[in-house]
């Protein structure tokens, strides 16, 4: 039992794949994982799956089952250097367990130094991770892992993990508690069961003898002592909307201070970069394209680095994109185009631009009549592309800004009332 300055969470934390609430297709009795861990053969793996549902603890269980060397790595905090120390450490012929927590913040560099320990078998990595590890983890390393996904906690789960800590706890069992209500303690855990024991013990100490549990008493607490930034939670969302609107808006400031209290709540720098391509493309587009460029090559870029030098690449990605011309007409472009694919099905693409590879195909008229543009003056030519039914449906309007105004007078000149706007 840990000792009770622990937060309850780490009080509580199973020991054994019996204790262990949840995830019974991997650790069930005839659990994939649990067979293969009482096999004694045990490959690399990566735990995938959201907060608080035993990655780190299943991770140690597996630690305490094959009886391995066990070392800790954060992916927040360890460079390059700290996994080559690590892997230097292990002596010759025989084998380790390295767990990497978060492992999706690793980047190339720090993933690569792992390849070669893993595939001579000299480490066997646990990686975990909140992100799909398709994306997150490199190709090589993704292929010598098993990938195991972990499911979401259900009500039922966290409400008798709750019952347990209360008549096992040695602090919990030696208060009189009175739970009376468990929506917002669910609520505001969203199916993290760390986040549920904490918040509940939080709950409990803030009411001293004889406490009770009730939505309005969890919501009332909650509110008063909730960290300013966690980026698995409400604010999460809230500070996310609006460092996209203050860019979208075109302020700078506000968009590098939402920024800063991201990269100081933790936040993952791939999450950010990802949603300054969106928004290059969704809220400025054509009235400046560099954008896009600019904030594609930011996304690859902090992929490479990393923290802490990361912030100043989305340092300048963000003041770029906020102080651009603002534009979302390709955006509202193709949510046209999706409607109208809706509305009006599978027309008939028009025979004259159909294409045709067989002498059957030709004979049949696919392609006849096509005109290619660059035989032509200016590279145009009339010729109608949309299918015959929807022939007059403009669905790009072009935006007010210099770029997008020039666009506009080219459809004008090129396309004369078809492109009038």
């Amino acid at each position: 039992m840990f000792q009770q300055t622990h937060p309850l969470a780490e009080r509580m934390r199973p020991v054994s794949l019996d204790d262990l609430v949840g995830q019974e297709h991997l650790v069930g009795k005839n659990g994939i994982l649990r067979r293969t861990i009482k096999s004694g053969q045990l490959p690399s793996l990566i735990l995938w799956g959201p907060p608080g549902v035993g990655k780190t603890t299943i991770a140690n269980i597996i630690a305490n089952e094959v009886k391995l060397p066990f070392t800790t790595l954060s992916a927040i905090s360890a460079g390059v250097k700290d996994v080559r120390e690590m892997i230097a450490k292990v002596r010759p012929g025989s084998k380790s367990i390295l767990f990497i927590d978060e492992i999706h913040r690793f980047n190339k560099s720090q993933q690569d130094a792992l390849l070669g320990a893993v595939e001579k078998g000299k480490i066997t990595l646990i990686g975990a991770t909140t992100e799909n590890p398709s994306f997150e983890v490199n190709a090589a390393l993704l292929s010598r892992c098993q990938v195991y996904t972990l499911r979401h906690l259900s009500d039922e789960h966290l409400i008798g993990l709750l019952e347990k800590a209360m008549a096992v706890d040695e602090k919990l069992k030696s208060i009189k508690i009175t739970v009376k209500e468990t929506s917002a303690l669910l609520n505001l855990s969203g199916g993290d069961a760390r986040k549920l024991l904490n918040l509940f013990e939080l709950v409990i100490d803030a009411q001293g003898k004889s406490p009770k549990v009730t939505d309005q008493i969890v919501q009332d607490i909650a509110q008063q002592k909730t960290v300013i930034y966690d980026k698995d939670g409400e604010m999460h969302y809230d500070i996310i909307s609006a460092f996209i609107k203050s860019i979208r808006g075109s302020d700078p400031n506000a968009g590098l201070y939402y920024l800063a209290r991201m990269i100081e709540g933790g936040e993952d720098v791939k999450f950010i970069a990802r949603r300054l391509v969106i928004l290059a493309s969704e809220d400025i587009g054509n009235a400046n394209p560099t954008a896009l460029v600019i904030a594609t090559n930011a996304f690859q870029a902090v992929n490479l680095i990393g923290y802490p030098e990361a912030e100043i690449i989305l340092g300048q990605c963000v003041t770029y994109l906020a102080c651009s011309a603002k534009s979302n007409a390709s955006y509202l472009g193709i949510k046209r185009a999706r409607k109208l694919v809706k509305e009006t099905g599978n027309l008939p693409i028009p025979m004259h631009i159909r294409n045709a590879p067989t002498k059957l195909m030709k004979d049949q008229g696919y392609g006849k009549g096509y005109k290619y543009a660059h035989d032509y003056p200016g590279n145009f030519v009339k010729l109608d592309f949309l299918p015959e039914e929807i022939n007059e449906t403009v669905l790009y309007n072009p935006g007010e800004n210099a770029r997008e105004n020039e666009m506009r007078k080219r459809m004008q000149l090129l396309w004369k009332e078809k492109y009038g706007y």
